[in-house]
């Protein structure tokens, strides 16, 4: 029966894998099969405007902007319910209206993503959380009470049905639990001056900017799900996509391709909670939680214990797998086995530790979802500003096999660019493996506000689409190219270590400036994930990574040092950046031990403080780019040392340019950026792949759709080509 089961599961498995349509897997095409539908990708590819059902729209607003939209260079939309609809959201009317835009959408052969809400964030359902499914909203916990006590004074208090923990702290971090007995405690406090803390788990919400509220405020009135429970999930799927699937699932995976989300977060006070989170806790660590919840919970800036530090990093460890598993999850499943995808961006991505207490790992929350996302939708990119952040979402496509990353960009950007500016912010990610393009605002044009963002209107913007459109697919075509793996320590940030996420970003800063391509993983993928073979880790989209930096991590997992050690013996490098990690985790972090040199000994370590320094962005208006700052030479050496040979090299190094790689089936695509305001005039060096090869390189020109040859010189082992850049230009060469 068992063998049954699995080959059935297997077949299951196949048939799925089959289903899928060419834009939902990585392809190997040859570059002469790239290159036929190069002047015309599939509209698959984008790009796309959020367009926003505001007002009193019809079939007559539907025809005229989707008109618009496909006459700017647009081939797919993103489309939300919107506020002033003349039929409520999720109504029989809505979805009539809606079958009639998809209808529409097809005639123009255009594709459709369905904004999974109402506005944002995902998950509150319109407010049907709030009016139909109270208890499935989201909760938090909370200090209810807060008694102060000094030595020898006897509390007897009440206590709410609520209460998970009482707790009395004294100036010294020094905790004592209280017994809860009939909703009442009884305590004598020893010597000293404490606090009795209450904390009760809530019904708390990040506030909703939804168009069901007749406020059009962003607030708590219109509750999201218990993100951590799949429960509310699965009603969350049943108020919305399986009404969709309804109404027009028979267009799902041909003119409807997915659902998209929008940042899920826990933007709230106390700590994210869930009925179920305790006993899951005990489960995965092994001991209970409840008697460090108040420390969590003291007054920002308050100083904790060490050990109170480790539990609460165990907190957010389980909190993130929860996270995963309740909201994630489920709908990356959900969408797959209905033919679609499921693409969502999370909160200030490149803000990382706000995103490791509000969302716990990013990596982690992408494991199922089948287009990961950022955004950049106020100052995160600009030519004032260092910008790496959008390798995360590569990253997470790379890892997971997945051949599309996405962006949501400009919606809020003051001052709003033009479309040189545009242009720009695209190509910053482009160059980072971003590759699926979607653009803010578009409102429908039912009043004096609607249609195309003041940028949309610029006569030049339909030649920018006309280049994204053919920079996205190029760069969904064949398989990542990064040999080297940089962990985000994740784990030693929910330590509160502000200094590994330091190291993090300027260790990200240096290998772009140094042209070194590579993938941002987490102590998930290095644990388990990646495929382990002799000396390299391979991600499930097909590259293998020969070098892993750890930069600056304060802790590391017992599980990921023992495969970084079996890697390195099979000839891997592994680089420890700004120090080792002092702590070694087993199942907690709680109990981790004291790292010992021992521990370290078979890996490269580099304890230079001297990174480039990445610095806060300025002020409005922008400003001129920061200046270039210089790593110190023992550790651009030792990242040299690690990397090994690159693929790719300058004969002048040059930290302004960027470089991205991806691999066809008989040849290799390279995307440089010039992100500076000074031009390039350099010859770039390829590695031949021998003596005789007769390898020849074309320039692939995205605005106008030319390919043409391109002079090399040669030299034994090396190719090199003369590389010239206008500030802020990008070139495109194919090595076959």
């Amino acid at each position: 029966m068992k063998k049954m089961f699995v080959t059935a599961l297997a077949s299951l498995i196949s048939i799925s894998a089959l289903a899928q349509q060419p834009w939902q897997k990585i392809q190997m095409p040859t570059a002469a099969s790239v290159q036929q539908s190069w002047l015309n990708p599939p509209s698959e590819y984008g790009p796309e405007p959020y367009y926003g059902l505001n007002g009193a729209v019809n079939q007559q607003v539907i025809e005229r902007d989707l008109d618009t939209m496909k006459s700017l260079g647009y081939r797919a939309v993103t489309v939300q319910a919107g506020f002033g609809m003349p039929f409520a959201y999720l109504s029989p009317e809505y979805f009539q209206f809606f079958r009639m835009f998809v209808e529409q959408a097809k005639k123009r052969d255009m594709r459709v993503w369905i904004v999974d809400d109402a506005g944002y964030p995902s998950g509150f359902a319109g407010g049907k959380f709030t009016q139909l499914k109270p208890e499935l909203r989201m909760q938090a916990l909370e200090v209810a009470q807060r008694i102060p006590a000094k030595g020898s004074d006897t509390i007897q208090a009440a206590v709410g049905p609520n209460t998970v923990a009482v707790t009395a702290v004294d100036a010294a971090g020094k905790t004592v639990t209280i017994p809860v007995t009939n909703n009442a405690i009884t305590w004598t406090a020893p010597a000293g001056d404490w606090t009795v803390l209450v904390v009760e788990h809530q019904f708390r919400t990040s506030p909703t900017r939804s168009d069901t509220n007749p406020t059009h405020k962003k607030d708590g009135t219109q509750s999201l799900e218990d993100y951590m429970d799949p429960a509310a999930t699965e009603q969350y799927l049943q108020f919305t996509h399986e009404q969709y699937k309804k109404a027009v699932g028979d267009e799902f995976g041909e003119t409807i391709l997915g659902f998209r989300g929008d940042e899920p977060d826990y933007s709230i006070s106390g700590l994210p909670w869930t009925p179920k989170f305790f006993s899951r806790f005990e489960q995965v660590k092994g001991y209970d939680i409840r008697p460090y919840v108040a420390t969590f919970l003291l007054p920002k800036g308050t100083a904790m214990t060490e050990t109170q530090r480790r539990a609460k990093a165990d907190y957010y460890d389980v909190f993130s797998q929860m996270f995963r598993d309740g909201f994630f999850k489920p709908q990356g499943e959900w969408c797959a086995a209905n033919h679609l995808e499921y693409q969502v961006h999370l909160n200030h991505e490149e803000m990382e530790m706000a995103l490791t207490h509000s969302e716990g790992d990013f990596l982690r929350d992408m494991k199922y979802v089948e287009v990961p996302g950022i955004d950049a939708i106020w100052h995160q990119i600009w030519t004032d500003t260092i910008s790496d952040y959008p390798r995360l979402a590569s990253s997470a496509a790379h890892v997971y096999g997945h051949p599309r990353a996405f962006t949501e960009s400009f919606a809020a950007y003051r001052p709003a660019p033009d479309v040189t500016m545009a242009r720009y912010i695209l190509n910053e990610q482009f160059v980072r493996g971003v590759n699926l393009i979607e653009t803010m605002y578009y409102p429908a044009t039912t009043g004096a506000r609607g249609g195309p963002a003041a940028y949309m209107k610029d006569p030049a913007y339909p030649a920018l689409l006309t280049y994204v459109r053919r920079m996205s697919y190029l760069l969904s075509m064949g398989e990542p190219a990064s040999s080297v793996a940089l962990l985000i320590p994740s784990s030693s940030m929910w330590l509160g270590d502000t200094a590994s996420d330091a190291t993090f970003v300027s260790t990200e800063r240096l290998l772009s400036e140094h042209q070194i391509d590579f993938d941002i993983v987490n102590e998930d993928a290095l644990a388990t994930d990646l495929k382990a073979s002799h000396g390299t880790f391979e991600t499930m989209s097909g590259n293998q990574y020969r070098t892993v930096i750890v930069p600056g991590a304060a802790v590391l997992s017992q599980q990921v040092l023992d495969r970084l050690h079996t890697f390195a013996a099979g000839g891997g490098k592994v680089l420890f950046l700004g120090g080792t990690p002092s702590l070694i985790a087993g199942r907690t972090i709680l109990d981790a031990r004291a790292a010992t040199a021992a521990d370290f000994a078979w890996a490269t370590t580099e304890t230079s403080a001297q990174l480039p320094e990445t610095p806060t962005p300025p002020a409005y208006p922008p400003a001129a780019p920061p200046a270039p700052q210089a790593a110190a030479p023992a550790i651009l050496q030792a990242v040299t040392n690690a990397v090994g040979d690159q693929d790719i090299w300058l004969t002048s190094p040059d930290t302004s340019l960027r470089c991205m790689t991806r691999r066809l089936k008989d040849s290799s695509v390279y995307l440089f950026f010039n992100e500076s305001a000074a031009p390039i005039s350099d010859a770039v060096n390829f590695r031949n792949e021998g003596e005789n090869s007769r390898q020849l390189v074309e320039e692939w020109a995205p605005a106008t759709g030319a390919v043409s040859s391109v002079a090399s010189t040669r030299a034994p082992g090396t190719m090199s080509v003369q590389l010239k850049l206008k500030p802020y230009e990008t070139r495109v060469l194919m090595v076959r």
